[in-house]
């Protein structure tokens, strides 16, 4: 896994301040967070061996984001300390009413460069699966994913958070995980029905893509391989915090396929697993156990 590693701090408020006011909050808290530290917990905890590649600041967050990533499962050896920067820390503001507003400094996430990709590119050897967010400065991105795609490792990319890639990264991609607002960011249409989700997805794969899972939220998601393309449902459960469910999804779909899991079959996998992350509250702390998820796909056929 090479991806983002934050620390997300969280203001809940009856509403957002004005310039130049200050509101009193009802309730603060904070959680360890990234999208690629976040994957790479929800794919140790589907029982993989996890190696992640990044990088924090010389910070207490920083050591704090380490501690937590080793407390769960993740190989943080070849996550560097970034000397007189900050890690990447998230500040968010929450309203009553559910509306937020997000603040994202990325700090050492964007200081990582060809030392991370000569790090990827040694544990590539071996590897079942690259899995990629663009959290990271882009040229990092597509340097690993091409070094894997020539050790012959399978890369899947997270497009997020939403930016256009370049033309010769989506060659590289053995499957792209857009959710809707990622995929228009890609294509440059709107994603807000299911013909321009199956549009949107037979563009990615025109790019290059090889496979392309489009994350549906609520209404599941939309896999497309070679020529064929199907709408797999999603899991009934009662949602309190969808913040990582994305992230649930990623780990356990590249569990799945490392295990040689169909695509289609691989992707209900990782429906169960967002399901049961939007259960809970929290980022790492919400990706489920192996155990969990195959309970939910026992009680959902």
């Amino acid at each position: 896994m090479l991806g983002g590693i934050n620390l997300n701090m969280v203001a809940v408020t009856a509403r957002a301040p004005a310039a130049g006011q200050t509101v009193v909050g009802t309730r603060f808290l904070s959680y360890h967070g990234g999208k690629g530290a976040n994957q790479a917990v929800a794919a140790a905890r589907m029982g993989a061996d996890v190696a992640l590649v990044g990088r924090v600041g010389d910070d207490a967050f920083g050591r704090e984001l380490l501690a937590g990533l080793a407390e769960r499962g993740v190989d943080t050896k070849r996550v560097a300390v970034a000397e007189a920067v900050s890690s990447g820390v998230s500040l968010i503001t929450v309203e009553t009413g559910g509306q937020n507003r997000i603040i994202q400094v990325p700090g050492a996430n964007h200081t990582c460069g060809p030392a991370e990709v000569e790090r990827a590119r040694a544990l590539l050897p071996g590897a079942s699966m690259l899995l990629l967010t663009l959290e990271l400065p882009l040229q990092v991105v597509a340097a690993a994913a091409e070094a894997a795609t020539a050790a012959g490792v399978p890369v899947m990319l997270d497009p997020g958070p939403a930016k256009p890639i370049p033309a010769e990264l989506y060659r590289f991609c053995s499957v792209i995980t857009p959710n809707e607002t990622e995929a228009a960011t890609l294509v440059e249409f709107p994603v807000d029905d299911d013909a321009s989700v199956v549009r949107a997805a037979r563009e990615l794969q025109r790019r290059g893509a090889a496979s392309v899972v489009v994350k549906l939220g609520g209404r599941g998601a939309y896999v497309a391989i070679a020529d064929s393309g199907e709408f797999v449902p999603a899991f009934a459960v009662a949602s309190v915090d969808s913040v990582a469910a994305g992230d649930a999804f990623n780990g356990a779909l590249a569990v799945a396929l490392a295990e040689g899991w169909p695509l289609h079959e691989a992707v209900r996998v990782a429906s169960a697993a967002g399901a049961l992350a939007v259960t809970r509250h929290g980022a790492q702390d919400a990706m489920p156990q192996r155990s969990e998820v195959e309970a939910l796909l026992t009680e959902g056929k």
